[in-house]
């Protein structure tokens, strides 16, 4: 290079040709590049465009059907369930799955052993929605004796309100009682020191309470009105007395009786564990009635499945697996938050409410905005769940947009609908992806 002559310029050297940041030349870089690409246009360029086209074809593909599939989309009734529903999944689910994930990762910072709850809580994500499904639909069964949802629900109500020992029992061969508004009640009026037997059939001697022993014929006492209620178990016969009481029958140990004179009730007993029962002199010329109380089936919990529950109880499933997706990555960002703004806080004078409030959830912004939102995607499309859990006479009822999709593409064989479907799907995905791709650029960018 020669030395600039006065008066004149340097000359300029030659530009040099810009290099990517590892060194690797744009033709090697593309053809590394090059199998993804294929397999994206395949697996996800070509399905998308192809769907779009077929979302404007009729059943058989070969008419041209313009927008009629979409119009299908606000006039199937199943569709329009299926819409509502998903409405209901992105407030909920996503919402409540983050707010449990805020609260997991806040307070298992402040016990030695959060790491073994984070654990725990974030161990679901580790099973398939198949499983999940099918552990759920065990849960909610209708039966407390397999549904753990139902088992608890019935022991809290009937620690509150006991269920009945005797919901098959009633009146045998020419018994004295009669039926009377779901119990029974004697067909003659009774009287002072007479003793009374009301003999009931119906209940298996080891479905009998734990309490109940060998009935007794009751003494009569000259100002009361006693009597004996117990299972007159006869077995054919020379098996039993019919209408007596034999060693080998039980009382029915708890049972309520009430005197009733003009539709009044002038007193009340309870059945003794030997089944005899003892009423004051008012009960004197009064019927003797054995209220419906007595008989009512035992509380069988809720229809966790049905109708009116099936979309909340799998929303419930859904938070049980993705809660611990939400408490992880909020869990992550809480590590990074600077500790001495909270310490900060506190000294101004803060209590732990506040500063959770104004100052942790604010911090936390933008990573619970990214948790809530891939939770918004995910539930878009959330199809095993619903279709494991739910029943066949509730699948209706719990229907969601990919749920829809399934049964009219394979099940109703109606593919230009399904198509319609799932271009919708896309198309409420779209604006919530561009949100969070916005927002991480966002961050990067600080």
């Amino acid at each position: 290079m020669t030395s600039a002559t006065a008066g004149g310029t340097a000359p300029v050297p030659p530009a040099r040709k810009r290099k990517s940041v590892t060194g690797t030349r744009r033709t090697v870089a593309a053809l590394f590049l090059l199998p993804a690409l294929v397999l994206l246009g395949a697996l996800v360029v070509y399905p998308i465009g192809y769907s779009v086209v077929r979302s404007f074809y009729d059943q058989s593909g070969d008419g041209f059907a313009g927008i009629d599939n979409y119009k299908a989309l606000f006039s199937d009734d199943g569709i329009r369930t299926a819409l509502k529903n998903n409405i209901i999944w992105v407030v909920f689910a996503p919402t409540v799955a983050t707010a449990l994930g805020l609260i997991f990762a806040v307070l298992t910072e402040r016990v030695r052993w959060g790491t073994a709850f984070k654990l725990v809580v974030f161990m679901p994500m580790a099973i398939s929605m198949l499983a999940s499904g099918i552990i759920f639909r065990l849960v909610y069964d209708q039966d407390p004796d397999k549904g753990i949802a139902n088992a608890v629900w019935v022991g809290v109500h009937d620690t509150f309100a006991s269920s009945s020992a005797f919901p098959k029992a009633h009146p045998g061969r020419e018994s004295p009682l009669k039926p009377d508004q779901g119990g029974f009640v004697t067909r003659d009026a009774v009287r002072a020191g007479q003793s009374v037997s009301l003999p009931l059939v119906g209940v298996a001697p080891d479905q009998m309470p734990d309490s109940a022993k060998k009935a007794v014929q009751a003494a009569t006492d000259p100002g009361r009105v006693t009597g004996t209620a117990w299972q007159d178990f006869t077995r054919g016969k020379g098996v039993g007395r019919l209408g007596q009481v034999d060693p080998s029958e039980l009382g029915y140990s708890g049972m309520q009786i009430e005197a009733v004179k003009d539709g009044k009730v002038v007193d009340s007993a309870k059945v003794g564990d030997d089944g005899t029962f003892t009423l004051s002199g008012k009960a004197d010329g009064a019927l003797l009635r054995l209220p419906a109380d007595n008989f009512k089936e035992p509380y069988n919990g809720l229809d966790w499945l049905g109708p009116s529950l099936v979309t909340p109880a799998i929303i419930g499933s859904y938070i049980w697996m993705w809660a611990g997706f939400a408490m992880v990555l909020i869990a992550a960002g809480l590590a990074g938050m600077p500790r001495e703004l909270l310490e900060a806080a506190r000294v101004d004078g803060a209590n732990e409410w506040q500063v959770f409030r104004r100052v942790t959830v604010p911090l936390l912004a933008p990573v619970l905005a990214v948790v809530a939102v891939t939770l918004m995607i995910n539930v878009l499309k959330v199809f095993d769940l619903v279709f494991i859990i739910a029943p066949g006479s509730s699948q209706d009822d719990a229907n969601v947009l990919a749920l829809e999709l399934y049964r009219k593409g394979f099940a109703e064989d109606q593919p230009g609908i399904a198509s319609a479907i799932a271009v919708f799907l896309l198309l409420l995905v779209i604006p919530v992806m561009l949100f969070n791709v916005r927002r991480l650029r966002r961050e990067v960018r600080r």
